[in-house]
């Protein structure tokens, strides 16, 4: 099996397995004062360091949560309490059902949002703002650093989802100037299960609780923290970042799928190193999801977090494409992907993109 579908979960890094590992043979719970207890905390603060380290905030303001989801959702209850919402035409699924009357924020052809737009809706009163750092279908990078400026200039809260960036290129919540950001640990090569809010000192004196329980996270998410998840997801976020080798490799499938007949989405917009959309004029996404799948190559339509649904993507139709929409697929490549997989994979598109067209 040859796996490219990255984008919805990383393969487990080996220094995250070992962490893991390490962790599951400590017993005590974080909240509790003796040894045990003790010992668990100290594994969960120098994860919270690490991690604060590595993306751009005080140990203090970092959140951790069961994922990315909880980490937005976090942010959108916790910050946006009297203001509008306002988010982008191409947001997670996490995002547009936690707040379905928010005002949308329309991208541009290459999927990028229109700061023009935003600064004129934040000329309207106090808002919370939701960008993705990148879009998780189609790679594509948001200016986050312009968007940001733009919010302070008008009083509002900007929240990024850096779910997708997070481990593939540099990614810090001071230099994107955010006020919160939110990472997962399996879309960086860490255990599923855990994921963290950052904030600045200011948001996170502002955060409301979105689950209370018992004083756990400052008071800020209640409930044990996953102590060996936690450890693996720090492990996995030291790994270095790949962007050169794996872009160069996305280059190679993106050209040999190009030669089949593809038109890829985007090209023209800066992306993640990792991701690629490929569309193929007049084959449903899901035949070719299904005909890879039947050569042995994961990828996707979509996003993951569909209850395992193959749809025509909101992402592609904000940025105009039409029937292409639901005639396109992912290829995310992971941290472990290898010449031979790529090369495996151009083999197999031009011999089912082939049968494919003529079939349809």
């Amino acid at each position: 099996m040859i796996y490219l579908d990255a984008n919805a979960t990383e393969p487990l890094r080996p220094s995250a397995r070992e962490a893991l590992l390490a962790a599951l043979a400590v017993t005590g719970n974080p909240s509790s004062v003796h040894a045990a207890g003790r010992q668990a905390r100290r594994m969960v603060e120098a994860a919270r360091e690490s991690l604060a380290a590595r993306f751009g905030a005080r140990p203090a303001d970092l959140v951790f949560t069961s994922g990315g989801t909880e980490a937005d959702a976090l942010a959108l209850y916790g910050l946006g309490a009297g203001r509008r919402v306002i988010l982008g035409a191409t947001e997670h699924d996490a995002l547009r059902a936690a707040a379905p009357d928010a005002t949308v924020l329309p991208v541009d052809r290459h999927g990028r949002a229109d700061l023009d737009r935003l600064a004129a809706l934040l000329a309207q009163g106090p808002a919370l703002v939701c960008l993705m750092h990148a879009n998780n279908e189609t790679g594509v990078l948001h200016p986050i650093a312009e968007a940001a400026a733009i919010c302070r200039r008008h009083g509002a809260l900007l929240h990024v989802d850096a779910v997708q960036t997070a481990g593939r290129i540099g990614t810090s919540l001071a230099a994107l100037g955010a006020d919160s950001l939110a990472i997962s640990s399996h879309k960086l090569g860490g255990p599923a299960g855990a994921g963290a809010l950052l904030l600045t000192e200011a948001a996170a004196a502002a955060l409301a609780p979105l689950i209370r329980g018992g004083g756990q996270e400052r008071g800020r998410r209640g409930g044990t923290p996953p102590v060996a998840i936690i450890a693996g997801f720090a492990a996995a976020a030291e790994a270095p970042l790949e962007a050169d080798r794996l872009a160069a490799l996305r280059d190679r499938a993106e050209q040999a799928a190009i030669a089949a007949g593809a038109v890829p989405v985007a090209v023209e917009a800066a992306r993640l190193p990792n991701t690629t959309a490929l569309s193929l004029p007049g084959v449903a996404a899901q035949t070719q999801v299904i005909a890879l799948d039947l050569a042995g190559i994961c990828v996707s339509a979509g996003a993951a977090c569909s209850s395992g649904k193959v749809t025509s993507s909101h992402v592609l139709e904000a940025m105009g494409l039409g029937p292409r929409a639901g005639e396109t697929i992912r290829v995310s490549l992971a941290w472990n992907t290898a010449a031979a997989d790529i090369a495996a994979f151009a083999a197999a598109y031009a011999t089912l993109a082939g049968r494919l067209r003529r079939a349809a």
